[in-house]
């Protein structure tokens, strides 16, 4: 089972939350502080929200969900088999779980990840700034610079 992730920011967590399980007839697969995911089964895909007040209804990052931690080393050797510059983020903890995944930044700057989930965390986690500070906390604040890195994660 693999299926697309689109994770935005919004303004309002409980605002979001209200409309999307409306619109998808659906209640969050995982709702935490700041925090929620909807686990859609039609059309199959993961809407995440990431309260963050003032940016909301931009896009905090792309990700494709796969099954297993192997599916996440194969995409790791096939995008850099495709000369694509990747971080590797194993064990990681973010979004309230802990992942291995890749991440990989596209032409016009935006993000994705390849994940798998591991198990369940009561923390959200941190994660490093992909391509730029190491030091970022995770999905707080994900706009491009100048040169189309972004912070992203979950």
């Amino acid at each position: 089972m693999s299926r697309i992730q689109l994770a935005i920011n919004v303004d309002d967590l409980d605002q979001s939350v209200a409309f999307y399980s409306k619109l998808f007839g659906a209640q969050p697969a995982k709702l935490k502080p700041g925090y929620a995911n909807f686990a859609i089964a039609e059309p199959a895909f993961k809407l995440v929200l990431i309260e963050n007040p003032g940016n909301g209804g931009s896009l905090n990052h792309l990700g494709v969900e796969v099954e297993s931690s192997q599916k996440v080393h194969d995409e790791i050797a096939r995008l850099a088999g495709e000369g694509l510059f990747t971080q590797e983020q194993i064990g990681t903890t973010c979004c309230f779980a802990t992942q291995d995944k890749v991440w990989v930044g596209a032409p016009d700057g935006e993000q994705w990840e390849v994940y798998t989930v591991l198990a369940d965390s009561e923390t959200f986690g941190t994660s490093r700034d992909l391509l730029a500070n190491p030091d970022t906390a995770c999905c707080t604040s994900q706009k491009a610079d100048s040169a189309g890195k972004v912070a992203a994660c979950c």
